[in-house]
């Protein structure tokens, strides 16, 4: 009888098993995650930094793809998701403020509605800023001081740029800005080239791309972009990268003073957005609740799983990701800054960068 017993036990766990495994969402099915950049830049890296994990941890093992789609500082790709993809789960898309600024500053090419998206999942990035021996900057403080021009390239003056310009406004460094390019990748490689001399990369290109150059003493790293406290103020230091100073910092290094008023509130703002939520996995408005519970669900088990940590340690820092559910307000409240902010963002914007046609 106890036999019998241990026996039926077993089979009714088999059956739940199984009827689990067959009640799965993703159970034989497959995810397409869209990329709106080239690739070679964080979103890539990130992106296809997950998709392994996704597989393994999603219920249902789905198979995952990313596919990049890029143009228009993001704008073109967005466009693509938001017009093709279906509630269904199926198709997702992991970008970075470069998609958000434009959307949140009613940018005309913008044709997508991050409002009524739903978000996966986030990974932090942190930015690192380097400069090139080239220039005879060993350090922050010889930032006002350069040997020859600085020139800084980047994606768009509404993208994940936004607060770097600030930054560099900020901290009032005689930099030229060279923007148009179609992902921190290519950016990445001019720098290289010698085309630009001033850059910035999230911590997972610069872990895995940069840090070699650093090595060969063909970059110098300078500082990043910080790291909130529990009232959400960038004034710590990013903890993957501690040894380099944050904005913050720099500017009372510079300026023997603490940063304050507009441009510090619209810095704070910016980076906020754009590094402490980093990547974000969006899914398109109307996607089954099973579809995101499985996908909140799987973004705790990376978080648990020893391989994601290790693996992350390399190339993201190793920052937890956070679940949809759990950020998707702080993401929309973000998303709405206040009117003094807004206005100073587009001022910049549109009397600087010659960007028209936003709003408050």
């Amino acid at each position: 009888m106890r036999g019998l017993a241990v026996g039926l036990v077993v089979a009714v766990a088999l059956s739940v098993g199984t009827a689990w495994a067959q009640a799965a969402y993703y159970a034989g099915k497959s995810i397409e995650v869209i990329v709106p950049f080239a690739p070679g830049g964080a979103a890539d890296v990130g992106a296809r930094f997950l998709s392994p994990f996704l597989e393994k941890h999603v219920a249902g093992r789905p198979s995952v793809t990313v596919r990049n789609i890029p143009g228009g500082g993001s704008m073109l790709g967005a466009s693509f998701f938001a017009a093709n993809a279906k509630p269904d789960g199926l198709t997702l898309m992991c970008t970075t403020s470069s998609t958000i600024f434009p959307w949140m500053f009613g940018h005309p090419a913008a044709r997508y509605d991050l409002a009524r998206m739903r978000v996966v999942m986030t990974l932090p990035f942190g930015p690192v800023v380097y400069v090139s021996p080239r220039t005879g900057v060993q350090r922050p403080a010889d930032l006002l001081r350069p040997a020859v021009p600085l020139v800084y390239g980047g994606i768009a003056a509404t993208g994940s740029d936004l607060p770097i310009l600030i930054a560099l406004e900020l901290l009032g460094l005689p930099v030229k800005v060279v923007l148009g390019f179609e992902g921190r990748g290519p950016i990445r490689i001019a720098f290289e080239r010698g085309e630009t001399n001033l850059d910035f990369q999230f911590t997972p290109v610069y872990l895995t791309q940069v840090v070699p150059l650093v090595r060969d003493r063909k970059a110098i790293p300078l500082f990043t972009g910080g790291f909130p406290n529990e009232r959400g103020e960038l004034v710590t230091r990013d903890p993957v990268v501690a040894d380099l100073p944050s904005v913050f910092e720099v500017y009372q290094l510079l300026h023997r003073t603490k940063p304050a008023g507009p441009r510090w509130r619209a810095y704070e703002a910016a980076a906020n957005l754009t590094f402490t939520y980093g990547l974000s996995c969006w899914a398109p408005e109307g996607t089954p609740s099973a579809a995101l519970q499985a996908l909140y669900e799987a973004a705790e088990r990376m978080n648990a799983d020893p391989e994601f940590k290790e693996r992350g340690k390399s190339v993201t820092g190793g920052y937890p990701v956070s679940r949809g559910d759990q950020v998707e307000r702080l993401i929309q409240r973000a998303m709405r800054p206040t009117l003094e902010v807004k206005k100073y963002i587009i001022d910049l914007l549109e009397h600087k960068y010659g960007v028209r046609g936003l709003r408050l």
